[in-house]
């Protein structure tokens, strides 16, 4: 509306609002979920399928940054710590502290994968696969490697696998997840094959959390 405002005024270039250049972007997500049970119920197989896209038009080149899509943490690439992987192939450079700030995108694919059983009264645990990455939809010189490009896109999925286990209180549930990695999606010049991480100890990442991850 506040587009449509200025264009009937014939206001040319950018557009401010209160002396701030506004946003217009559109933005959609999906999320699926299906649970099996195994074994009379007492165990389940748990699946996850997420896709997300947004796209700056008009008063914009990009999203909002809280609008962009990231990937990684206790409820998504369990290996890996939240915004450390992507947009696509992008690495930034290790000494550099606020790299996380860039690794978001405008387009999320995320699948995961988790078997969970019981162990004894209150205790569960689980076995878990993750896999997915953030890419752009824009070139950005600032981050090369980072747009979704049809002929690498399976190269550009992180992967990883892992264990946790799960106290139930009831009204809610402790977790601890311990996420192995097993593909990232930058190359790696030590490590040219598709388990490309450098060393198994730098592949682990662990959380604590509440609830479970879907």
């Amino acid at each position: 509306m506040l587009y449509a405002l200025y264009a009937l005024w014939d206001k040319k270039g950018e557009k401010r609002l209160f002396g701030n250049q506004f946003s217009q972007f559109i933005k959609e997500e999906v999320e699926l979920k299906f649970y099996q049970k195994i074994g009379k119920g007492r165990c389940l197989m748990a699946y996850r399928m997420m896709a997300g896209v947004g796209w700056a038009y008009g008063n914009s080149r990009v999203m909002p940054y809280s609008e962009q899509f990231y990937i990684g943490g206790a409820n998504s690439l369990r290996a890996f710590t939240v915004r450390s992987i992507g947009p696509g192939s992008y690495h930034p450079q290790e000494h550099n502290g606020n790299s996380y700030l860039d690794q978001t995108g405008d387009f999320k694919l995320e699948a995961n994968v988790e078997f969970r059983f019981p162990i004894m009264g209150r205790l569960h645990g689980a076995l878990f696969v993750d896999a997915g990455n953030v890419w752009l939809l824009r070139n950005d010189p600032q981050r090369p490697g980072g747009v979704l490009d049809a002929k690498g896109f399976w190269e550009e999925i992180a992967l990883d696998t892992g264990v946790g286990l799960r106290y139930d209180l009831s009204i809610l549930v402790l977790r601890a997840d311990l996420g192995i990695a097993l593909h990232t999606p930058y190359p790696n010049p030590e490590k040219p094959h598709y388990y490309n991480i450098s060393n198994f100890k730098e592949g682990l990442g662990f959380h604590l959390a509440l609830g479970y991850p879907f």
